[in-house]
């Protein structure tokens, strides 16, 4: 998709974070947004600044955990511009704790938010852009910990940014099976200064332990999310399926990891974040 001038973005977490700073980087480009995000969020104060700036913006409140909100979302879109032609399944929640001690409830959330939220993204758009027959593409936000386990009690985070992963190559062979012209990236944020670590402490079900930040090394320099969010636009543009913030630094955990499947078997933990 080199040109997006006029095409609709939907992004879902995108009252804040990487989410925020992909609404910015393809309003800049020309694009119609759809932004969705919780009630509770800051989602009408960022649509109406992005608004007294030229950009045309609806806004959906939208828990992604929730199907027949994931279906409300796709027809406000149908409804306002006709449907859409770049999905960005961004919105995410962390928790911490050992899988043992880590409640089912707490599981339900972390999962039903971070991997079937992109499920439901999945689904509840993709039919009507077969249908259209129009250019799309998809932007799945995994992390780093989609590539291999970062850190311990981190368990369900790992566990659901993997399948999102998984997912989303899936989505791409199927896509290309069937001759759909829509593509499909899979983000894998490192260091990202945003308010995730906040909004899971303000979100968690009752009881769970509050979620700490993650040290970081001094060779690990913080990317901020305006730079995630231009690097999203272009693998929209250039159609890349894998977009990492911090490939070099992660480089030689992820090739370690891989060394362990193919060579020995053995498993490999990648340093804590």
């Amino acid at each position: 998709m080199k040109d997006v001038k006029g095409k609709v973005a939907v992004v879902t977490g995108a009252a804040s974070g990487i989410g925020l700073a992909m609404c910015e980087s393809f309003a800049g480009a020309g694009m119609k947004l759809v932004m969705a995000d919780l009630k509770d969020s800051p989602l009408e104060k960022e649509a109406a600044r992005l608004r007294s700036a030229g950009t045309e913006v609806l806004t959906h409140v939208t828990d992604v955990s929730k199907w027949e909100q994931m279906q409300a979302l796709a027809a406000a879109t149908k409804a306002k511009f006709g449907g859409a032609n770049v999905v960005c399944n961004n919105a995410g929640v962390r928790s911490m704790g050992l899988i043992w001690e880590t409640s089912i409830e707490q599981w339900n959330w972390v999962v039903n938010i971070d991997l079937f939220g992109v499920i439901h993204g999945i689904k509840a758009f993709v039919p009507d852009m077969i249908a259209r027959g129009e250019p799309g593409h998809f932007v799945n936000t995994s992390s780093v910990a989609g590539l291999m386990v970062v850190g311990t009690g981190n368990a369900p985070y790992n566990v659901s940014k993997q399948g999102v992963v998984a997912l989303s190559e899936s989505l791409w062979h199927e896509l290309k099976e069937v001759g759909a012209p829509i593509g499909v990236s899979v983000l894998c944020p490192g260091v990202i200064p945003t308010n995730l670590r906040e909004n899971s402490n303000r979100l968690k079900p009752s009881g769970a332990a509050p979620v700490q930040s993650r040290a970081v090394t001094a060779d690990m320099k913080p990317m901020p999310a305006s730079e995630v969010g231009q690097l999203v636009l272009q693998g929209v543009q250039n159609d890349r399926f894998w977009l990492l913030t911090h490939p070099k630094e992660y480089r030689p955990m992820i090739e370690a990891r891989c060394r362990g499947i193919v060579e020995t078997g053995e498993v490999f933990r990648g340093k804590a974040t």
